[in-house]
């Protein structure tokens, strides 16, 4: 909104009006109303929340081994990040970008669906939506991506920028076609990026060929979009937890898109350059800002939780992020702490089902999702159950293992950034 405001007014030679056309001014204004909002709105929204008793216990006797009660806390959290992200988003950004409309549409759908997950077990119904329910909320919504990248004439890239002339400011690239494509980029190769149509080189017409890379696309688009949602979701914990993960998540998302949608720093890096991505930064500082907002309720001990209202939220905003950059094989890397504790939740279910085909109480972790593991007491282990991994012996503080899981995720920030580099 304020964007085309200050198009009109640049017309008409105002003084000051051009600065809120670039990125980088938008974006870093976008942070900070997005922090104050959510500071904010999160001291009333949990007012407003206790007021109304509805509230959440996270913590008892016996399963907090230092004591700790986590009683009468307000849950649906979410509601303050999604509200600190959307405003700054459609006050500065340019809502005739369809990456931006695209990430707004994805907080909306993601925060709506763990509100009614979130919803329902305030009612009472602690297990809440139906997991087949949720997953096919997420995988259809994975598939409209997928297609709005196909079919939008806005979602275009460059390959291969090259500068062939001119100093900084004057420079002159060779234009490389911008055309519709499901290249994505893949880490650690000299030639890195990967034609998703390639898998149907068998395939002898073109037409057919292009149709079912796309198709391939929107498959991997859905898949990335369901595992990183879900593995948000499990992240969510501990006090800080996701919120802290998911801000430096999006620094480094940040930044790729910023790169992305720089030509001169796509032909300096031999990235592709993706015409409008550049807005997307827009929406992610809103977004880095919100959490660490929340961050300042949300921090042990915890005066609201985000629940399923903003994990779900923030997982489809990284997924959808990284597809729109043509970043998604990246996020094994960049959402490694999401990818272990999904990959935890599975051994430990499928551990246990081998064990009870032969009548034996099996585990891999002591408990799971895997940040669960290191806040065990001996004393609060089955006696009849074996398992594979005890260490450590020790019991960690929820404190420590947030912090921990925080520096884990700023390591492989990282080494994803510095992919584009290492080839």
């Amino acid at each position: 909104m304020i964007y085309y405001l200050s198009q009109y007014f640049a017309e008409m030679h105002l003084p000051g009006a051009a600065m809120w056309g670039y990125v980088s001014f938008r974006s870093l204004l976008a942070l900070i109303i997005s922090l104050i909002i959510s500071m904010w709105f999160g001291k009333n929204f949990i007012t407003f929340m206790k007021r109304n008793r509805h509230l959440e216990v996270a913590r008892d006797e016996q399963t907090d081994p230092f004591g700790i009660y986590k009683t009468d806390t307000p849950s649906m959290g979410g509601v303050i990040i999604i509200i600190a992200v959307l405003i700054p988003a459609l006050l500065l950004g340019r809502l005739d970008n369809v990456y931006m409309l695209l990430l707004i549409l994805t907080m909306l759908f993601f925060g709506a669906l763990g509100f009614i997950d979130d919803f329902i077990k305030l009612k009472g119904n602690k297990d809440g939506l139906k997991p087949r329910h949720k997953i096919l909320g997420q995988l259809v919504f994975g598939c409209i991506v997928g297609v709005t990248l196909w079919l939008s004439p806005q979602a275009v890239v460059r390959e291969n920028v090259e500068r062939i002339s001119g100093t900084v400011g004057t420079e002159i690239y060779h234009k490389s076609e911008a055309r519709k494509s499901t290249v994505t980029t893949v880490p650690f190769f000299k030639n890195n990026n990967l034609d998703y149509y390639e898998a149907f080189s068998w395939i002898q017409n073109g037409k057919v060929k292009r149709a079912c890379g796309w198709i391939l696309f929107i498959i991997v688009t859905t898949f990335v979009i369901t595992a990183i949602s879900n593995g948000a979701n499990l992240n969510d914990g501990m006090d800080g937890m996701c919120a802290g993960n998911s801000a430096i998540i999006g620094v480094a998302l940040g930044i790729l898109a910023y790169v992305s949608g720089h030509i001169h720093y796509a032909s300096y890096l031999n990235v592709m350059y993706i015409p409008g991505s550049e807005e997307i930064v827009v929406f992610i500082c809103a977004f880095v800002g919100a959490l660490i907002g929340f961050l300042w309720y949300n921090t042990f001990p915890a005066k609201v939780f985000m629940g399923d209202t903003g994990s779900l939220a923030i997982g489809g905003i990284i997924a959808v992020t990284a597809i729109i950059i043509h970043k998604e094989l990246l996020m094994p890397i960049l959402c490694g702490i999401f990818l272990v504790e999904s990959v935890s939740v599975i051994l430990q279910v499928q551990y246990a089902k081998y064990g009870n085909k032969r009548g034996l109480k099996l585990r891999v972790f002591k408990r799971a999702p895997i940040h669960d593991h290191f806040r065990v007491l001996k004393s609060q282990l089955l006696p009849e159950a074996k398992y594979l991994i005890k260490k450590p012996t020790t019991v960690l503080h929820e404190n420590s293992i947030t912090i921990r899981f925080w520096i884990v995720t700023i390591l492989l920030a990282a080494i994803t950034i510095i992919t584009l580099k290492i080839r």
